[in-house]
Order: structure tokens, then sequence, then C-alpha cells
């Protein structure tokens, strides 16, 4: 078995499967209910502490219900401070920052099961919401194109799943970006201990969190994924911190080094921190959807005209994704400082599109995989929009025509509001298709 994960020491015949089998019973059904309450209250006080100092204070603790803690001896490689101290200045640039109550509360919820939004997970408008988004286009991929290899898909897919359907679809995207990120021969879950493994030193404030991580390295995605699903649980409920594990795993699994060479002159580390939250920079965007962390969003590497050397370039996207990207911005469009999306982005393997509307996350899809690779397919289609909040009750449906190129004369005649002559999300889709003309089909255009 190809997994780097030792035995119990109080039980070595047990095999891994046995292993997963056990830990999985242990599955919780319930988590702190005051714990929300706690932690608002920390959370109140780091805000002081932002508009007083303009940092996150250090000695923050986190509190992790004892449900979503895994056994010390379960067989991972505990963390070390030198890692820890190279993860946290990848990610924030320094030592010395730490997550806020906004992002400890974050993890993978989703809809009601049973119902047309099964599919769909709550993001709050929070920093955080980068990374779900990214990881809903995943879901939805697997639900749509890779859960039944060939078969024909449907919205009907994405609709009426089960809870354990559910968790299998999130496991499955998980271990995707996780797997791709470790350039598809290895990758890494991090999962909480109860005790840490190490205690603030000179260069690094502890967090009693970080100091805590165990890590599982596997060399085999099946069991990967095998693996994600019997530990679940760590990701998806209230106060599991479920983002932030899945962004160290990520990490991680690309590990440091790769990262390090992944971005460029114009970007240091993965999260920015503006308006009193942490926010993922366009390299984390990146890696989530291509396994590489370049900083860039047009195709390939370029050099500056300034220089020639490694040093100087700046590092586009190689690959065609599986999930695209597109981005648009009313105030970036009226400075002329729109970043031109390149076709590996633009164009992916799958129809979907995580989308950066106005610095908001959402996700744009289509169910026919003819629309990539035949051009007849691209004169009149349907897309498919979701944007992580609670407020949508439905998934939108959009009718895109590119031949029309009537939508110009009728925001013409529309007076008033400038977002809604151009609303937002058709001035995203038409970064793709220039010139489409959308019928929303009776929903109020909205982003």
């Amino acid at each position: 078995m190809n997994v780097c994960v030792l035995p119990r020491k109080d039980n070595p015949k047990l095999s891994y499967i046995e292993l997963l089998q056990e830990d999985f019973q242990k599955k919780p059904t319930k988590t702190q209910e005051n714990l929300k309450a706690d932690e608002e209250s920390e959370d109140k006080s780091e805000t002081l502490s932002i508009k007083k100092h303009g940092y996150f204070p250090s000695n923050i603790l986190y509190s992790i219900p004892k449900e979503f803690i895994v056994a010390a001896d379960l067989g991972g490689q505990p963390i070390s401070i030198e890692m820890a101290v190279e993860l946290k200045k990848i990610l924030f640039g320094n030592t010395f920052y730490t997550f806020n109550y906004e992002w400890k509360k974050s993890f993978f919820k989703f809809c009601n099961p049973f119902t047309n939004m099964a599919y769909s997970l709550e993001a709050e408008k929070t920093g955080t919401r980068a990374i779900q988004m990214a990881v809903q286009g995943h879901i939805i991929k697997y639900l749509l194109f890779t859960k039944n290899g060939d078969e024909h898909s449907s919205l009907q897919n994405l609709q009426e799943l089960s809870q354990k359907q559910q968790e299998k679809a999130l496991a499955a995207a998980l271990a995707d970006i996780l797997w791709t990120a470790g350039e598809r021969n290895k990758a890494t879950i991090c999962l909480i201990t109860n005790d840490p493994y190490f205690t603030q030193g000179p260069d690094y404030k502890a967090d009693n969190f970080t100091e805590r991580l165990q890590l599982f390295e596997f060399v085999d995605k099946e069991i990967l994924e095998k693996f994600l699903c019997a530990h679940i649980y760590c990701f998806k409920n209230d106060g599991c911190h479920g983002v932030i594990l899945f962004l160290y795993s990520l990490l991680f699994s690309r590990t440091l080094l790769r990262l390090q060479d992944d971005l460029d002159i114009t970007t240091t580390h993965l999260l920015q921190f503006s308006l009193g939250n942490f926010s993922a920079r366009q390299a984390l965007i990146n890696l989530m959807l291509t396994g590489r962390a370049s900083p860039q969003v047009f195709n390939g590497d370029q050099v500056s005209d300034e220089g020639n050397t490694e040093h100087q370039a700046r590092h586009g996207v190689l690959v065609r994704s599986d999930v695209g990207f597109l981005h648009w911005s009313r105030e970036e469009m009226q400075q002329d400082r729109l970043p031109r999306v390149g076709s590996m982005l633009k164009t992916p393997k799958f129809p979907i599109w995580l989308c950066n509307i106005n610095g908001t996350y959402s996700v744009l899809f289509g169910t026919n995989m003819s629309l990539l690779c035949d051009w007849k397919m691209e004169h009149f289609f349907d897309l498919y929009f979701y944007n992580g909040q609670l407020s949508q009750s439905k998934t939108v449906h959009l009718t895109i025509d590119t031949h029309s190129h009537h939508w110009e004369e009728q925001s013409k005649a529309d007076e008033g509001d400038i977002e809604k002559r151009f609303p937002s999300v058709e001035m995203t889709v038409r970064t793709k298709w220039d010139g489409a003309a959308i019928n929303w089909h009776g929903t109020v255009p909205f982003y």
C-alpha cells in the first residue's frame, strides 16, 4: 500500500483500511455549542488590536472541539518549528500574523441535502470565500463530469444529493486539488492532534493550532481520497477550522520549496491583508486551479523589458486548467487596468469557471463538454451561475447568444443605475464571449 502512514503502536496488526474504519466510527455528531460565542469575544479584541496596531496579535488561542482532534499515534509526521516558520512566511510574509475569527470559523458547509441546491457550498463574504468557491468548482466537476465517467451529465446530477454523497463529492474535490498541487504523484493531509509539538521560539509566535499539526503523506490518489472520506468531518463541520486545514494541506502538498519557485518578483506570499481581513492573492487562486502558485493570469512566463534574468520573470499559467477562471472589475475597467486572462484559464478542460467579479468570487458552469471543443456550440448555449450566498435559493439559468449582438442597444435604452445597464455577471461572461447577449430567464441580474 503506497502511503506513508504507520500502524498504531498499541496494535501493529491492524491494516490501514481497518485503521480508517476504526477512525471513521468516531465521526462526530455534535459540535461545541458555545464555540462561536467564545470566539466572537476573541474576535472583538483582535479587531481592536488591528485598529490600534495594524496587525493580528499572535497570542490568541485556537479552540478546536475534541471530536475533530486525531490521535497522536495515527501515524502522521509531526510538524517541526522550522516547517511552521516557513509555512507562515509563505502565507503571511512573516511569522507573527495569525488567522482571525472569520478564518477560524470557516469550513466547507453544504446547503441542505435532498434539495435543488444540495451541491452548493455556503460561503460568507470573507477572505475564505475564494477558497470555498474554488473547491465548489471542483465539486461541480466531480458531480457533472468525473463521477460517472463518460455518462451524459445534466443539472440533475447536482440535485437531490444525500449527505453521504455530499461528503464523497467534497472528499473527491479536495483530493483532486491536492493531488494536482503535488504534481500528481504525492499529496499531504494536515490534521490536528491534542498537544503541540513545539513551543514558541525567538522567530515564531505560537497560535496553539499550527504547532499541533500532523502531516499524512500519500503517493496513491485512491488511498488519499479514502483517507479524506474517513476524516471529512475535520473539514465540513462547525468548529473544525476546515478551510485553514485544507489550506495548510494544499501548501504542504505543493511543498514549500516549490512554492518559492512558483512565485515571482510581484508576489512574495499568498495572503494579503486589507480591510481588517486576509484574502487570497492570485497566486493562491492559481494554485487551486492549476497546481502551480503562479501570480499572473496570462499564458506562460514573461520576462520584463528591464532585464532577462530568471528572477525578473513574471510567472503565468503554463497548463490548461480543469476549472477555469474569469475576472472582471468595474473599477479596474474604468481605470484601464483590467488584467487580461489567458486562454489557459479562459478555456479550461471542463466548462466550469471560478469568477472574480468586483472582488467577489462565484462559479459559472455549463453541462455540455462540447462547448469547449466545438466552436459551433458557442453560438447559443446555456450556463449556470452560483454565488455562494444563502440568499440564492436556486441555480441561475443563463442563455448565452453570441450572434445577436443586441446587448449594447438594450443597455443604451436602459437609464439609471450603471449596474442595471451593464450587469457585472454579464460583463464577466463577455470577457470570454465578446459581445454576447445574455438571457436571465426572469431572474433579476445580480452577482
